[in-house]
């Protein structure tokens, strides 16, 4: 089984959280039981989770050598210039060494739901959003990525991986993906 979901900002990639005081998780939105998360998403970033019963996909997934593709649109602080693009486009060099290249572009402001809380807004400081497509999965890699050329990030939502997108659906809600196997 695959489940596509929505998963809003501010929750866990996890259905149990120890912390003080504890934060939301995946167990609040009625998911299949003995699903987990294929893959992450960090807390501070919304869209599209799979969640899988099945190890082997699971695995065809995540694993970086089977190249998924994982599409984000990422709102940047500043407004992006040709070389920043093609510093993204062949690769950044972070603390943990050089990322592969990514597909990265300007695109029109999307209309994504309302965020509790609003990304924060300043007359000052423009901003934009980009699409970003990457084949890793290194901890908190686009928003490392777009810091590194000097446009921090302020929302961050995956729209898809691999073949998978996110479509309509809705923050906090889930769907079940048909014709999906492991072999």
């Amino acid at each position: 089984m695959l489940i596509a979901f929505n998963k809003p900002y501010g929750v866990l990639c996890q259905f149990t959280d120890r912390s003080t005081p504890p934060r939301a998780t995946l167990a609040t939105f009625g998911l299949p039981p003995a699903v987990y998360a294929a893959g992450r998403l960090d807390f501070d970033s919304e869209g599209l989770l799979l969640l899988t019963d099945d190890g082997p996909l699971a695995h065809r997934l995540t694993d970086p050598g089977h190249r998924q593709a994982k599409t984000y649109w990422v709102q940047v602080e500043g407004v992006p210039d040709v070389s920043q693009l093609n510093a993204l486009s062949t690769g950044v060099v972070l603390n943990d060494g050089p990322t592969l290249p990514a597909q990265a572009r300007l695109i029109e402001s999307p209309s994504p739901w309302p965020r509790d809380p609003p990304v924060r807004f300043r007359k000052s400081v423009p901003d934009a959003w980009l699409e970003l497509s990457i084949h890793e999965g290194r901890n908190r890699q686009v928003r490392r990525m777009t810091a590194a050329v000097g446009l921090p990030t302020l929302r961050l939502i995956r729209v898809s991986v691999g073949g998978h997108a996110l479509n309509d659906l809705q923050p906090g809600l889930w769907r079940r993906v048909q014709g999906v196997t492991s072999a």
